[in-house]
């Protein structure tokens, strides 16, 4: 399916057998980010913008097709029997759930989507839990686009909901590994007391001026 962005005008294409059959689904465009919506029953995504821009090889780039208004979610855990019970838990509260194999994968898809949610263990690809890479990249993001992720830290050092090294981690929340049979009810709170926060947050931005 060739694609062409309204926002930017730039043009790439993707295999059609790449694209999820009999519904409407959404990408980022590689260039500004604006969402792109797909219909399958139609041979080219274009817009009434100009037929000019550049033209971009997606040969490599990591597009995951989401639902409209679905939230999405990263997982970052390379141990079998906890990424199961986590995947299974984000199932379960409707999350899109992505799958990373390594940092690096993980660092590509952060690239091209903004995700809701992303779980990560603290020894994902890494022998030394305070050089994880996605954890840095997450902490290097600008604050404008890291307060609209909600990072959740699969961690065997910290306890559970150590608000502490949550902070010193960059991450929202920590969830001890001993307590991964749980971890939907901890991230529902953790995640209904963080929307709750900036809600207070920014009423207060907003009657400040």
């Amino acid at each position: 399916m060739d694609i062409i962005c309204s926002n930017c005008s730039s043009k790439f294409r993707i295999p059609d057998e790449k694209i999820p059959a009999g519904r409407l689904t959404t990408l980022p465009c590689p260039k500004c980010k604006t969402r792109i919506s797909l219909d399958p029953a139609k041979k080219t995504a274009a817009s009434t913008a100009a037929r000019g821009g550049t033209t971009y090889d997606t040969s490599d780039k990591p597009f995951d097709f989401m639902e409209e208004e679905g939230l999405t979610a990263l997982l970052c855990e390379q141990n079998p029997i906890a990424r199961k019970t986590i995947e299974t838990a984000l199932s379960l509260m409707d999350y899109q759930i992505t799958i990373a194999e390594s940092a690096r994968d993980a660092l590509k898809r952060m690239r091209y989507h903004a995700y809701d949610l992303i779980v990560v263990d603290e020894n994902f690809d890494t022998k030394n839990p305070d050089a994880n890479g996605v954890l840095i990249y997450l902490e290097r993001l600008q604050m404008s686009v890291r307060r609209n992720i909600f990072v959740a830290m699969i961690s065997s050092r910290y306890r559970t909901m150590d608000n502490m090294m949550a902070f010193h981690a960059s991450a929202n929340l920590i969830v001890n590994i001993k307590n991964i049979e749980d971890i939907g009810k901890i991230l529902g709170r953790g995640i209904t007391d963080t929307e709750l926060f900036y809600r207070i947050y920014k009423e207060a931005l907003k009657e400040s001026g």
